[in-house]
């Protein structure tokens, strides 16, 4: 078989599944621990981009393959002197990547169903909610290997306590599940075969609200922190006004004075 077929033959990086409103985005390199390269940072911005517009997508999951969530950054690529590597255009690239997590209109989920290494805590840190297994180990260790947690720390200071931030990003030890739970980065800790329980709850909880109303209230998490008490007070009304106007919270409000579910909830 020729190179050409190989590589055709190969699995996709990144894997996409959509069903009853969820959209799984499953990073799918186990044999590379699920590093990110050009390629499959491309693939997953592609998919991001894809369920945002898909109004049949209520909730976005992030989850891996095999034995670790996401390596980060592929440093095999990046030390090999390949002008495409991560260390070329790799950091304005996850840059981006992780702000698209961020900036997502539906809620997301990260299912850390294995070890998170580097670059792969900030998928983690850019998710709205986040449910790793107990086995999973958590290692800043960009510091062991001449490398700072430099871009990732966009998405992850905001959650971590500043003593932790402090000790986990200095040090590059690997840590528990609950470790980084109690440090603030993650929401909730379950036994390996608990993890998707946890995500169909958190998925049952978040189709109950109105989409509009849901990434209206992740604009809010994300700005509101970061304005003055006055701006925050003059930028919320406004909003606020918008929301209470909208066709949306006519329904949610109608719903709930006839005693029944909302529209948008799933029967």
């Amino acid at each position: 078989m020729s190179d050409n077929s190989a590589a055709s033959d190969a699995p996709p990086p990144v894997l996409v599944d959509i069903a009853d409103g969820v959209a799984t985005i499953t990073f799918n390199r186990p044999q590379a621990r699920n590093a990110l390269d050009p390629a499959s940072m491309t693939l997953l911005r592609d998919a991001l981009a894809a369920t945002a517009a898909d109004d049949a997508v209520r909730v976005v999951v992030l989850t891996g393959t095999g034995d670790t969530f996401s390596a980060g950054a592929d440093l095999k690529a990046a030390l090999s002197g390949d002008p495409a590597g991560f260390a070329a255009a790799g950091p304005e690239a996850m840059g981006a990547l992780l702000g698209e997590i961020q900036d997502h209109p539906k809620p997301t989920i990260a299912r850390v169903q294995g070890n998170v290494f580097g670059g792969g805590n900030g998928l983690v840190a850019a998710c709205d909610l986040a449910v790793a297994a107990e086995h999973v180990r958590f290692a800043f260790s960009e510091v062991r290997l001449g490398l700072t947690p430099a871009v990732i720390s966009v998405v992850c200071l905001p959650k971590l306590h500043p003593t932790d931030a402090a000790e986990l990003f200095l040090t590059g030890e690997r840590v528990s599940a609950q470790r980084v739970k109690e440090a603030g980065m993650v929401t909730a800790v379950a036994p390996e075969d608990g993890l998707d329980g946890v995500v169909r709850g958190w998925v049952e909880q978040l189709q109950k609200g109105g989409p509009a109303a849901l990434a209206g209230t992740k604009e809010l998490l994300r700005r509101v922190p970061g304005m003055s008490r006055s701006d925050g007070f003059a930028w919320t009304a406004e909003l606020s006004g918008q929301f209470f106007r909208s066709d949306e919270a006519v329904e949610g409000m109608t719903a709930l004075l006839q005693k029944r579910p909302a529209s948008w909830v799933p029967a």
